[in-house]
């Protein structure tokens, strides 16, 4: 597993780096085919905060932790992500992977005017809803931009109020 350990407004030093690639490194055990883990460590005032993505086999995990001192943030981002691992795993192994109901629908539209603040570029492999569904719950985000393994086409899933997801599918 290739770890790198970035620092924003924080100077990594050696006893930092072996830290966060010791505890990250664990992780091997759990899941052998993890290709790479970015660990960011950063500093805002006195919050101290840890991100870390995982990537394994076109799958990512990640966790983020914030506390008053940035070792104690390490260990936060891992336990956090020691239960997201495990949730896939448990996931992977399940026979009852259909129970979930995925629900066509359109998102409600919004007239917000801003400016984009950030950009984002990244693999997409080829999967059915209900692996978008999962993706999603490992990431804790409320949507998820997948390509249609079947259709070959994006689409959208998301986090309904009503505790179901949508999916939302371009017509052709």
């Amino acid at each position: 597993m290739n770890i790198i350990v970035n620092g924003r407004h924080l100077e990594i030093t050696p006893a930092l780096k072996g830290y966060a690639e010791e505890k990250i490194g664990r992780f091997e055990k759990y899941i052998s085919n993890i290709t790479e883990a970015v660990v960011t460590l950063s500093v805002e005032k006195y919050r101290h905060k840890a991100e870390v993505l995982l990537k394994a086999n076109g799958v990512l995990i990640q966790a983020e932790g914030v506390t008053g001192e940035v070792y104690s943030s390490i260990d936060e981002v891992v336990e956090k992500l020691e239960k997201q691992v495990v949730k896939h795993k448990e996931k992977l192994h399940s026979h009852r992977k259909g129970e979930k109901k995925v629900v066509s629908g359109a998102p409600s539209s919004g007239t917000e005017h801003g400016r984009i603040i950030k950009h984002k570029k990244f693999d997409m492999k080829p999967m059915n809803p209900e692996e978008a569904v999962d993706q999603m719950d490992l990431l804790d985000k409320d949507f998820f931009v997948f390509a249609n393994q079947v259709s070959g086409d994006i689409n959208v899933v998301y986090n309904r109020k009503d505790g179901n997801y949508g999916l939302i599918e371009p017509v052709k």
